[in-house]
């Protein structure tokens, strides 16, 4: 009889996502419980699962555990909307460092039955999944080989956030030829080749929904260079035939919406849709924690509990406030989310300004493009715009001004217990500025600094994201189209494409911590694809590394911090290739480009070389052999930046020559 027992629809929802992109507020607890339009992240994650007919949920965390746990138990309490038909366990391993070890553990406990929706629980989406999870049923009935199905969304809006993807797909069977995030345009022409009709998508997001076999899992903890999601996809799109196992896609319907929240400028973005009301039901004034109306819906999109008091106050647009929050007269505010139990004083401005709950604001504040931690204190005339950050119980003293800061109320910051804690620099007794300068190794720093292990970058808020390029587009490719695709941009050569990827993997690798051997696969297998020279290789690794983005825009403009943080991390894959005096050479010649590039190294080329030169990255007479190559005019302040150095180097030189001398003597 058990051949006749109904499946029970299951899913994961990963709760341990993104917190570095949203520190300092990651800080103090989990970005599944951060709140978005003031319903937490996770609640919409739930409701998505709730609305697809999911009746088993799994929650996986490692941090914050019992924190996750408790706001579940109160959802389950308080009749939660998504609490209904649905069960949900929070589970995971303190050893669980990245998505890779969730997967391997969940298929270790076997917990999950048959196929199952795998979702994050920073994903915004009103999709009914099951015409989805009912495609990848049947087609593993007819490939054998089916480990997952990805679900994406065409772009609906010109910005980009991060998610934006390139994928190539079999128009016959929807099944995925070539995945690539939007750095690089680069398909292999086997692609092509192999396949007589295959779709370009070029207009996706990526909302990190997917749905997955049992294989899945055991893939993972067969391949345990499997780090991440994209490692996943990656592995068996190079490795098909050898794992016998094959992806295939799904796209979203255009009216269901679906975005992830991975960073601030996609908390913005996904905020004012939600409150534009593009992901209806979940639209504020619909229940979606708790099952009663909290708000009032006026014209111009504003949502007023009738609980607030807001009496002579310029409520413009695209703004939400909850129960308890009191504004006194004479403020302004439009395209803001105001939390409950706010306290926002007289002739204030808000604009794009999203405060948690229990914040207070006193007179004569503005706040443009921040974001303000739960029972936060702004005293009078502050000014915080451009992409601020005010972490829980912050207080920022009167008459402050401040722009792209991050701001935390501990006067230090340790990542782990193991690590040595930083003092911050203070701007008040209990505000704090966080920069790259939050943790260090003393044993490490020779008597330097307390350097970081991470860069912390600041946020961007903007009203206007950086537009898509304009040759977006989503077309069809098949034998009888080859005049029309020689229509389509020409790609970028492969170096570029390959420096591209060398940054990709880099950068990625810098911010979880990735071993270097790996990483050092990854740039070798893009070397072959692209047939790379030894040399152009040695060159595009250190370009890679000083193109990184915590090295182009560090916060505070502290680039030697950033490039410290970084060659302390990475280093063992630039000594990988940097070994013999010509590659020296070669990573001086690219330190050139890196020079006319960044005006923040050029300021400070020679603190960078002197760097270089201390950590055995390239020697003396390297450094002396490039000067001397350096043009006169051409290079001339490039050669006067670095003279004071050359001259050290040779007089070091000489003392060492003479000590040596008299040892003979």
């Amino acid at each position: 009889m058990a051949q006749f027992e109904k499946e029970i629809v299951q899913a994961v929802l990963i709760a341990d996502n993104n917190a570095w992109n949203f520190k300092p507020l990651s800080d103090e607890g989990s970005t599944a419980l951060l709140p978005l339009v003031n319903v937490r992240m996770i609640d919409y994650a739930l409701m998505a699962l709730n609305r697809s007919g999911v009746e088993e949920v799994f929650v996986y965390t490692s941090l914050y555990r019992s924190s996750i746990r408790e706001h579940i138990r109160a959802g389950i309490a308080t009749d939660a909307a998504w609490s209904f038909k649905m069960t949900v366990h929070v589970i995971g391993d303190e050893g669980c460092r990245c998505f890779g070890d969730a997967m391997r553990d969940l298929d270790n406990k076997a917990l999950i039955r048959g196929n199952f929706i795998l979702l994050g629980a920073d994903t915004v989406t009103n999709a009914d999944l099951r015409p989805v999870l009912e495609q990848h049923k049947r087609q593993a009935k007819f490939d054998k080989g089916t480990a997952a199905t990805l679900v994406f969304k065409e772009c609906a809006n010109n910005v980009r956030t991060g998610n934006e993807l390139l994928i190539a797909v079999d128009r016959r069977n929807d099944r995925l030829h070539y995945h690539q995030r939007q750095r690089s345009h680069h398909i292999p022409l086997d692609v092509f080749q192999d396949n007589s009709c295959v779709a370009l998508y070029h207009n996706l997001l990526d909302p990190q929904i997917a749905i997955g076999s049992l294989s899945m899992l055991s893939l993972f903890n067969d391949n345990f260079d499997f780090q991440t999601r994209d490692d996943f996809v990656r592995g068996l799109l190079i490795n098909e035939e050898l794992l016998d196992s094959r992806i295939y896609v799904a796209l979203l319907p255009a009216a269901q919406y679906a975005h992830k929240v991975n960073n601030w400028p996609a908390y913005q973005l996904v905020s004012r849709d939600i409150i534009n009301r593009w992901a209806y039901p979940f639209v504020p004034d619909i229940g979606l924690y708790k099952l009663q109306q909290q708000y009032v819906f006026h014209k111009d999109n504003i949502y007023k509990s009738p609980e607030a008091h807001v009496s002579k106050v310029a409520l413009l647009q695209n703004v939400v406030i909850q129960a308890g929050s009191h504004v006194d007269s004479g403020s302004v505010i439009s395209d803001s989310v105001i939390g409950a139990n706010c306290r926002i004083g007289k002739k204030c401005r808000l604009t794009n300004a999203f405060l948690m709950a229990d914040v207070t604001v006193m007179d004569n504040c503005t706040l443009e493009h921040c974001v303000v931690g739960n029972g936060a204190i702004i005293n009078e005339d502050c000014d915080v715009s451009a992409g601020c950050v005010l972490g829980a119980k912050s207080v920022l003293p009167a008459k402050t001004t401040l722009a792209k800061t991050l701001i935390t109320r501990s006067p230090n910051r340790r990542r782990s217990e193991d690590e040595v804690a930083v003092e911050l620099e203070s701007i008040g007794p209990y505000a704090y500025i966080v920069s790259d300068l939050m943790t260090g190794d003393p044993e490490d720093s020779e008597g330097e600094d307390l350097l970081p292990q991470q860069p912390l970058s600041i946020p961007k808020m903007g009203d206007l994201l950086a537009p898509l390029d304009d040759n977006s587009y989503c077309s069809d490719f098949s034998e009888d189209d080859e005049d029309a695709s020689r229509a389509v941009t020409p790609l970028p050569d492969d170096t570029n494409i390959f420096l591209g990827e060398v940054i990709d993997s880099l950068t990625r690798g810098f911010r979880e911590k990735s071993n270097p051997d790996f990483l050092v696969l990854e740039i070798n297998s893009s070397r072959y694809a692209y047939n790379m020279s030894l040399k152009e290789v040695n060159f595009n690794v250190v370009k890679a590394v000083f193109g990184m983005q915590s090295i182009v825009e560090p916060a505070n403009n502290n680039v030697l911090v950033a490039i410290n943080a970084a060659f302390k991390q990475l280093g063992p894959v630039v000594s990988n290739y940097i070994k013999s005096e010509d590659a020296m050479m070669d990573c001086l010649k690219a330190l050139e480009d890196v020079y006319e590039e960044n005006h923040l190294v050029r300021e400070k080329i020679s603190q960078i070389v002197h760097y270089l030169y201390d950590k055995d990255f390239v020697s003396e007479s390297a450094i002396q052999a490039w000067f001397e190559q350096l043009d006169e005019e051409e290079h001339a302040h490039l050669r006067k930046s670095l003279a004071k150095l050359v001259a050290w180097l040779d007089q070091s030189s000489e003392e060492d020559d003479d000590d040596d001398e008299e040892d003979d003597d």
